[in-house]
């Protein structure tokens, strides 16, 4: 893989240019961005990463779907990625526009923060097509995609909820945005479905990935009795933490169980590589549109497209559980039922979804109140 540096290469641009003058490669007046390639050329995807590509999280999960794109794609050149990129409008610009003037034609940028500066770019770069994670804001060469976290979250409550015995368990979350306050919602969801007594106590990181901050905040929570601890993190140590004390845990982004064996009964976790080839190909071929489809979003995949999904269980897990799962999530799959279906109370008893009644896409994407059981505030 080639890990790109923060400084500009303008020399590699000015190579680009002339090759292209030299192919009589130009843009198609029917064709999408990134649509005119000639066979003998490769197609240049970017990647703009939060973390490093190691950090068993949330970036590579990201990563390994970079990988997947390329062995799909033989054509596809996603060689490409900055790591590490922090969520700074001035910096974030800066290595969005430098993989642009790097010749990528299409450019993923998979952090919450990235938005304003993906749409920023965007406009300078109309021929290049920029696809945003988490984000809301779509443009026509800018798309916002994501997967529907909050079906394996609630999946992975089912299983919290069965094996607390002290009916606290413990949830370190990053940025109180509606994104993780969906997730804690549904998680929380879970764990009363199996066990009405149960909360769930939040304490909030502010930041995405910072392992020491979040093993205190972890080892906070179970001091204060709570016996399973689960995340949205990007770092293992939440896990780690439960594992030390003895306690259990659920994991994210990828399979924990491997850093925290004793501790992590399964993770919620992603898998973006079939979404990044279907995109890949869409723009190719010219069909791709950044129109939204779900609430604001280009893309919301969910455990019916593969999108999200669990990680295997520990061996702590009862087989009784893993079947009660199983059959919760094809209740999902089907179509049938889907997590935020009322009635759903919020935290001072107040119905927000009546019974029969199910919450809009635009009514999650917008998220900010926490749902009846959860401990702390969605602020």
């Amino acid at each position: 893989m080639k890990k790109l540096s923060l400084r500009a290469m303008p020399a590699l641009a000015a190579i680009l240019l002339v090759a292209m003058l030299a192919t009589g490669c130009g843009s198609s007046g029917n064709e999408g961005p990134a649509a005119n390639r000639t066979d003998s050329e490769k197609l240049k995807v970017g990647f703009v990463y939060i973390g490093p590509i190691n950090d068993a999280g949330w970036t590579q999960a990201h990563d390994e779907a970079r990988d997947y794109l390329m062995a799909e794609l033989p054509y596809v050149d996603a060689s490409d990625y900055v790591e590490n990129v922090p969520e700074n409008p001035t910096e974030a610009e800066r290595v969005i526009t430098q993989l642009a003037e790097q010749g990528n034609k299409i450019i993923f940028t998979t952090s919450f923060g990235y938005m304003d500066p993906t749409i920023k770019v965007a406009k300078k770069y109309p021929d290049v097509t920029f696809l945003h994670c988490s984000g809301y804001e779509t443009a026509p060469n800018v798309g916002a995609y994501f997967g529907r976290m909050y079906q394996a979250r609630y999946l992975s409550g089912l299983v919290a909820g069965k094996a607390t015995e002290t009916n606290l368990i413990g949830y370190v979350a990053a940025m109180p945005i509606p994104e993780v306050i969906r997730g804690i919602n549904a998680f929380t969801l879970g764990v009363q479905k199996v066990n009405p007594d149960a909360q769930v106590k939040v304490v909030w990181t502010n930041t995405w990935v910072d392992a020491a901050i979040e093993k205190d905040a972890a080892l906070a929570l179970l001091d204060s009795g709570a016996d399973v601890i689960a995340q949205h993190q990007d770092s293992a140590s939440p896990q780690q933490a439960a594992e030390e004390k003895g306690k259990l845990g659920i994991g994210y982004n990828s399979d924990m169980g491997k850093m925290a064996p004793k501790a992590t009964m399964t993770s919620p976790v992603w898998n973006w590589g079939p979404y990044y080839v279907d995109t890949v190909k869409a723009i190719k071929e010219g069909t791709w549109q950044s129109t939204p489809t779900a609430g604001s979003l280009t893309y919301w995949g969910g455990l019916k497209e593969g999108t999200v999904d669990l990680a295997p269980y520990g061996p702590m897990v009862p087989e009784e559980v893993k079947q009660l799962v199983e059959q919760e999530e094809q209740l999902i799959i089907s179509g049938e039922w889907d997590v935020f279906t009322g009635p759903i109370k919020d935290q001072s008893g107040n119905v927000k979804v009546a019974e029969g009644e199910v919450l809009t896409d635009d009514e999650m994407l917008n998220m900010n109140w926490f749902v009846q059981g959860v401990i702390g505030s969605p602020k």
